[in-house]
Protein backbone atom coordinates (compact mmCIF):
# COMPACT_ATOMS: atom_id res chain seq x y z
CA UNK A 1 0.00 0.00 0.00
CA UNK A 2 1.31 3.45 -0.89
CA UNK A 3 2.18 5.87 1.91
CA UNK A 4 -0.55 8.28 0.73
CA UNK A 5 -3.25 5.61 0.90
CA UNK A 6 -1.95 4.41 4.26
CA UNK A 7 -2.14 7.90 5.78
CA UNK A 8 -5.59 8.49 4.30
CA UNK A 9 -6.93 5.33 5.91
CA UNK A 10 -5.33 6.08 9.28
CA UNK A 11 -6.93 9.54 9.27
CA UNK A 12 -10.25 7.88 8.37
CA UNK A 13 -9.85 5.53 11.34
CA UNK A 14 -9.54 8.45 13.78
CA UNK A 15 -12.60 10.19 12.30
CA UNK A 16 -14.54 6.92 12.29
CA UNK A 17 -13.76 6.17 15.92
CA UNK A 18 -14.85 9.68 16.90
CA UNK A 19 -18.24 9.52 15.20
CA UNK A 20 -18.94 6.03 16.55
CA UNK A 21 -18.36 7.29 20.08
CA UNK A 22 -20.77 10.13 19.30
CA UNK A 23 -23.33 7.69 17.84
CA UNK A 24 -22.96 5.44 20.87
CA UNK A 25 -23.84 8.33 23.15
CA UNK A 26 -26.98 8.97 21.07
CA UNK A 27 -28.04 5.34 20.63
CA UNK A 28 -31.24 5.85 22.60
CA UNK A 29 -32.38 8.46 20.04
CA UNK A 30 -32.28 5.85 17.27
CA UNK A 31 -33.93 6.71 13.97
CA UNK A 32 -34.58 10.42 14.68
CA UNK A 33 -30.84 10.94 15.25
CA UNK A 34 -29.99 9.03 12.05
CA UNK A 35 -32.51 11.08 10.06
CA UNK A 36 -31.02 14.36 11.21
CA UNK A 37 -27.51 12.93 10.76
CA UNK A 38 -28.12 12.18 7.08
CA UNK A 39 -29.69 15.61 6.48
CA UNK A 40 -26.88 17.48 8.24
CA UNK A 41 -24.22 15.41 6.44
CA UNK A 42 -25.71 16.13 3.01
CA UNK A 43 -26.08 19.87 3.71
CA UNK A 44 -22.63 20.34 5.21
CA UNK A 45 -20.76 18.52 2.43
CA UNK A 46 -22.84 19.58 -0.58
CA UNK A 47 -20.94 22.87 -0.75
CA UNK A 48 -17.67 20.99 -1.22
CA UNK A 49 -18.82 19.09 -4.34
CA UNK A 50 -17.93 21.81 -6.92
CA UNK A 51 -14.42 22.08 -5.45
CA UNK A 52 -13.72 18.33 -5.35
CA UNK A 53 -14.28 17.28 -8.96
CA UNK A 54 -18.06 17.62 -9.22
CA UNK A 55 -19.75 14.28 -9.87
CA UNK A 56 -16.52 12.96 -11.36
CA UNK A 57 -18.42 11.40 -14.28
CA UNK A 58 -20.73 12.36 -17.12
CA UNK A 59 -22.78 9.20 -16.48
CA UNK A 60 -25.62 10.52 -14.30
CA UNK A 61 -27.36 7.15 -14.40
CA UNK A 62 -24.26 5.43 -13.05
CA UNK A 63 -23.98 8.00 -10.28
CA UNK A 64 -27.61 7.56 -9.23
CA UNK A 65 -27.40 3.76 -9.35
CA UNK A 66 -24.17 3.69 -7.39
CA UNK A 67 -25.37 6.14 -4.74
CA UNK A 68 -28.86 4.60 -4.55
CA UNK A 69 -27.67 1.06 -3.85
CA UNK A 70 -25.09 2.41 -1.42
CA UNK A 71 -27.79 4.38 0.42
CA UNK A 72 -29.83 1.19 0.91
CA UNK A 73 -26.81 -0.67 2.26
CA UNK A 74 -25.74 2.20 4.53
CA UNK A 75 -29.22 2.56 6.03
CA UNK A 76 -29.20 -1.14 6.86
CA UNK A 77 -25.74 -0.75 8.39
CA UNK A 78 -26.73 2.24 10.51
CA UNK A 79 -29.93 0.62 11.78
CA UNK A 80 -28.07 -2.52 12.81
CA UNK A 81 -25.29 -0.50 14.46
CA UNK A 82 -27.67 1.72 16.43
CA UNK A 83 -29.69 -1.30 17.53
CA UNK A 84 -26.51 -3.06 18.61
CA UNK A 85 -25.35 -0.05 20.63
CA UNK A 86 -28.71 0.01 22.40
CA UNK A 87 -28.38 -3.68 23.29
CA UNK A 88 -24.72 -4.24 24.21
CA UNK A 89 -21.30 -2.89 25.13
CA UNK A 90 -19.73 -0.33 22.80
CA UNK A 91 -16.52 -2.27 22.19
CA UNK A 92 -18.21 -5.67 21.82
CA UNK A 93 -20.60 -4.48 19.12
CA UNK A 94 -18.02 -2.26 17.43
CA UNK A 95 -15.18 -4.81 17.43
CA UNK A 96 -17.36 -7.67 16.20
CA UNK A 97 -18.74 -5.56 13.36
CA UNK A 98 -15.35 -4.17 12.37
CA UNK A 99 -13.79 -7.66 12.43
CA UNK A 100 -16.46 -9.39 10.36
CA UNK A 101 -16.65 -6.57 7.80
CA UNK A 102 -13.02 -6.54 6.64
CA UNK A 103 -12.76 -10.33 6.69
CA UNK A 104 -15.65 -10.66 4.26
CA UNK A 105 -14.37 -7.70 2.23
CA UNK A 106 -10.95 -9.31 1.80
CA UNK A 107 -12.53 -12.61 0.72
CA UNK A 108 -14.73 -10.87 -1.88
CA UNK A 109 -11.83 -8.70 -3.09
CA UNK A 110 -9.66 -11.77 -3.66
CA UNK A 111 -12.36 -14.05 -5.10
CA UNK A 112 -14.47 -11.57 -7.09
CA UNK A 113 -12.34 -8.47 -7.73
CA UNK A 114 -9.15 -10.38 -8.53
CA UNK A 115 -6.97 -8.59 -5.98
CA UNK A 116 -3.85 -10.44 -4.82
CA UNK A 117 -2.31 -9.01 -1.62
CA UNK A 118 1.38 -9.80 -0.99
CA UNK A 119 2.24 -12.45 1.65
CA UNK A 120 3.32 -9.81 4.19
CA UNK A 121 0.06 -7.94 3.64
CA UNK A 122 -1.95 -11.13 4.13
CA UNK A 123 -0.08 -11.74 7.38
CA UNK A 124 -0.95 -8.21 8.52
CA UNK A 125 -4.62 -8.77 7.64
CA UNK A 126 -4.63 -11.96 9.70
CA UNK A 127 -3.01 -10.26 12.70
CA UNK A 128 -5.49 -7.36 12.57
CA UNK A 129 -8.47 -9.70 12.48
CA UNK A 130 -7.00 -11.77 15.33
CA UNK A 131 -6.67 -8.63 17.45
CA UNK A 132 -10.21 -7.49 16.63
CA UNK A 133 -11.59 -10.90 17.62
CA UNK A 134 -9.63 -10.60 20.86
CA UNK A 135 -11.21 -7.22 21.59
CA UNK A 136 -14.62 -8.70 20.87
CA UNK A 137 -14.09 -11.60 23.27
CA UNK A 138 -12.77 -9.22 25.92
CA UNK A 139 -16.07 -7.34 25.70
CA UNK A 140 -18.31 -10.38 26.07
CA UNK A 141 -20.43 -10.66 29.19
CA UNK A 142 -19.67 -13.54 31.58
CA UNK A 143 -21.84 -16.56 30.91
CA UNK A 144 -25.21 -16.00 32.50
CA UNK A 145 -24.37 -12.37 33.32
CA UNK A 146 -26.15 -9.34 32.04
CA UNK A 147 -24.96 -7.86 28.79
CA UNK A 148 -24.56 -4.26 29.81
CA UNK A 149 -25.43 -1.47 27.50
CA UNK A 150 -23.92 1.99 27.07
CA UNK A 151 -23.43 3.75 30.38
CA UNK A 152 -24.41 0.71 32.46
CA UNK A 153 -22.97 0.15 35.91
CA UNK A 154 -19.64 -1.70 36.00
CA UNK A 155 -18.62 -2.56 39.57
CA UNK A 156 -16.58 -1.43 41.35
CA UNK A 157 -16.65 1.74 39.31
CA UNK A 158 -18.73 4.68 40.46
CA UNK A 159 -22.35 4.07 39.52
CA UNK A 160 -23.69 5.60 36.33
CA UNK A 161 -27.24 5.52 34.94
CA UNK A 162 -28.22 2.29 33.24
CA UNK A 163 -28.91 2.39 29.54
CA UNK A 164 -32.55 2.62 28.60
CA UNK A 165 -33.57 0.78 25.41
CA UNK A 166 -34.59 2.97 22.51
CA UNK A 167 -38.27 3.74 22.02
CA UNK A 168 -39.93 0.70 20.48
CA UNK A 169 -37.19 -1.73 21.55
CA UNK A 170 -38.31 -5.08 22.97
CA UNK A 171 -37.29 -5.90 26.55
CA UNK A 172 -33.65 -6.93 26.83
CA UNK A 173 -33.27 -10.64 27.54
CA UNK A 174 -29.69 -10.74 28.84
CA UNK A 175 -29.40 -12.12 32.31
CA UNK A 176 -32.94 -13.52 32.42
CA UNK A 177 -33.11 -16.94 34.08
CA UNK A 178 -33.36 -19.79 31.57
CA UNK A 179 -31.63 -17.81 28.82
CA UNK A 180 -28.08 -18.88 29.55
CA UNK A 181 -26.11 -20.03 26.54
CA UNK A 182 -28.07 -17.90 24.11
CA UNK A 183 -26.22 -15.69 21.66
CA UNK A 184 -25.34 -12.33 23.20
CA UNK A 185 -27.60 -9.82 21.39
CA UNK A 186 -24.75 -7.35 21.04
CA UNK A 187 -22.60 -10.02 19.38
CA UNK A 188 -25.39 -10.97 16.98
CA UNK A 189 -25.98 -7.38 15.92
CA UNK A 190 -22.23 -6.90 15.57
CA UNK A 191 -21.99 -9.84 13.15
CA UNK A 192 -24.95 -8.58 11.12
CA UNK A 193 -23.41 -5.10 11.00
CA UNK A 194 -20.17 -6.64 9.72
CA UNK A 195 -22.01 -8.23 6.81
CA UNK A 196 -23.50 -4.84 5.96
CA UNK A 197 -20.05 -3.22 6.15
CA UNK A 198 -18.62 -5.74 3.69
CA UNK A 199 -21.57 -5.25 1.33
CA UNK A 200 -21.33 -1.47 1.13
CA UNK A 201 -17.51 -1.47 1.02
CA UNK A 202 -17.38 -3.81 -1.99
CA UNK A 203 -20.26 -2.08 -3.77
CA UNK A 204 -18.90 1.42 -3.21
CA UNK A 205 -15.45 0.40 -4.43
CA UNK A 206 -17.03 -1.08 -7.55
CA UNK A 207 -19.11 2.06 -8.16
CA UNK A 208 -16.18 4.45 -7.81
CA UNK A 209 -13.93 2.41 -10.08
CA UNK A 210 -16.48 1.59 -12.79
CA UNK A 211 -18.15 5.01 -13.06
CA UNK A 212 -15.10 7.04 -11.90
CA UNK A 213 -17.17 8.94 -9.34
CA UNK A 214 -15.92 11.71 -7.07
CA UNK A 215 -15.75 10.43 -3.45
CA UNK A 216 -17.25 13.64 -2.03
CA UNK A 217 -20.16 13.78 -4.49
CA UNK A 218 -20.77 10.07 -4.00
CA UNK A 219 -20.94 10.50 -0.22
CA UNK A 220 -23.32 13.47 -0.54
CA UNK A 221 -25.51 11.52 -2.95
CA UNK A 222 -25.67 8.60 -0.53
CA UNK A 223 -26.61 10.82 2.40
CA UNK A 224 -29.31 12.59 0.38
CA UNK A 225 -30.81 9.32 -0.86
CA UNK A 226 -30.80 7.88 2.65
CA UNK A 227 -33.30 10.53 3.76
CA UNK A 228 -36.41 9.12 1.99
CA UNK A 229 -35.60 5.65 3.33
CA UNK A 230 -35.10 6.90 6.87
CA UNK A 231 -38.25 9.05 6.62
CA UNK A 232 -40.34 5.91 6.12
CA UNK A 233 -38.82 4.36 9.22
CA UNK A 234 -39.01 7.48 11.39
CA UNK A 235 -42.55 8.51 10.42
CA UNK A 236 -44.19 6.96 13.48
CA UNK A 237 -41.66 8.77 15.67
CA UNK A 238 -41.80 12.10 13.83
CA UNK A 239 -42.79 13.93 17.01
CA UNK A 240 -39.37 13.10 18.40
CA UNK A 241 -37.51 14.86 15.57
CA UNK A 242 -37.59 18.40 16.97
CA UNK A 243 -36.73 17.34 20.55
CA UNK A 244 -33.75 15.35 19.22
CA UNK A 245 -32.60 18.37 17.21
CA UNK A 246 -32.87 20.65 20.25
CA UNK A 247 -31.00 18.31 22.59
CA UNK A 248 -28.51 16.71 20.17
CA UNK A 249 -27.63 19.53 17.77
CA UNK A 250 -24.01 19.64 18.85
CA UNK A 251 -23.53 15.91 18.34
CA UNK A 252 -25.37 16.12 15.03
CA UNK A 253 -22.96 18.76 13.74
CA UNK A 254 -19.97 16.66 14.76
CA UNK A 255 -21.57 13.58 13.25
CA UNK A 256 -22.31 15.48 10.03
CA UNK A 257 -18.66 16.42 9.66
CA UNK A 258 -16.89 13.30 10.90
CA UNK A 259 -19.05 10.48 9.54
CA UNK A 260 -18.82 11.59 5.87
CA UNK A 261 -15.18 12.63 6.30
CA UNK A 262 -14.16 9.19 7.53
CA UNK A 263 -15.70 7.48 4.53
CA UNK A 264 -14.61 10.07 1.97
CA UNK A 265 -11.03 9.37 3.03
CA UNK A 266 -11.61 5.62 2.65
CA UNK A 267 -13.25 6.07 -0.77
CA UNK A 268 -10.29 8.15 -1.89
CA UNK A 269 -7.91 5.45 -0.66
CA UNK A 270 -9.63 2.62 -2.58
CA UNK A 271 -9.09 4.53 -5.83
CA UNK A 272 -5.32 4.24 -5.34
CA UNK A 273 -4.94 1.05 -3.29
CA UNK A 274 -6.50 -2.46 -3.18
CA UNK A 275 -9.67 -2.61 -1.08
CA UNK A 276 -8.34 -5.86 0.44
CA UNK A 277 -5.69 -3.72 2.17
CA UNK A 278 -7.72 -0.58 2.83
CA UNK A 279 -10.58 -2.38 4.63
CA UNK A 280 -8.41 -3.97 7.37
CA UNK A 281 -6.20 -0.90 7.96
CA UNK A 282 -9.19 1.33 8.74
CA UNK A 283 -9.91 -1.01 11.65
CA UNK A 284 -7.26 0.73 13.74
CA UNK A 285 -10.33 2.68 14.83
CA UNK A 286 -11.24 -0.42 16.85
CA UNK A 287 -8.21 0.26 19.04
CA UNK A 288 -9.34 3.82 19.73
CA UNK A 289 -12.94 2.86 20.49
CA UNK A 290 -11.85 -0.08 22.65
CA UNK A 291 -9.58 2.14 24.75
CA UNK A 292 -12.35 4.72 25.06
CA UNK A 293 -14.75 2.03 26.22
CA UNK A 294 -12.26 0.69 28.75
CA UNK A 295 -11.16 3.97 30.32
CA UNK A 296 -14.18 6.27 29.88
CA UNK A 297 -17.13 3.87 30.03
CA UNK A 298 -15.22 1.54 32.38
CA UNK A 299 -16.21 -1.53 30.44
CA UNK A 300 -14.93 -4.91 31.58
CA UNK A 301 -11.43 -6.40 31.15
CA UNK A 302 -9.39 -3.30 30.22
CA UNK A 303 -6.07 -5.21 30.28
CA UNK A 304 -7.33 -7.76 27.75
CA UNK A 305 -8.69 -4.97 25.54
CA UNK A 306 -5.35 -3.15 25.56
CA UNK A 307 -3.42 -6.35 24.77
CA UNK A 308 -5.71 -7.16 21.85
CA UNK A 309 -5.47 -3.57 20.64
CA UNK A 310 -1.68 -3.87 20.52
CA UNK A 311 -2.11 -6.93 18.31
CA UNK A 312 -4.20 -4.82 15.90
CA UNK A 313 -1.48 -2.18 15.85
CA UNK A 314 1.08 -4.86 15.02
CA UNK A 315 -1.01 -5.99 12.05
CA UNK A 316 -1.36 -2.42 10.81
CA UNK A 317 2.43 -2.01 10.96
CA UNK A 318 2.82 -5.16 8.86
CA UNK A 319 0.40 -3.78 6.28
CA UNK A 320 2.22 -0.46 6.21
CA UNK A 321 5.65 -2.06 5.78
CA UNK A 322 7.26 -1.99 2.29
CA UNK A 323 6.45 -5.14 0.29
Amino acid sequence: MSQTAFLLVLAAAFAHAAWNIIAHGSSRSGLPFLWWGSLVSALLWAGAVPFTGGLGTADLGGFLLGAGVSALLHVGYMLLLQRGYAMGDLSLVYATARGTGPLLTVLVAVLALGERPAPLALAGIGVILLGIVGIGFAGRAPRGGAARGPGAVSAPAAPRPRAVPAVGDPPRSAGVPGRRGRLDPGLGYGLATGVAIAAYTVWDTHALRVWELSPVAFMVGCAALELPLLTVGVWRRRRELLPVLRTQWGRLLLFGVLSPLSYILVLTAVTIAPVALVAPVREVSVVLVSLWGAFVFRERRPAARIAASLVVVGGVLLLGAPS
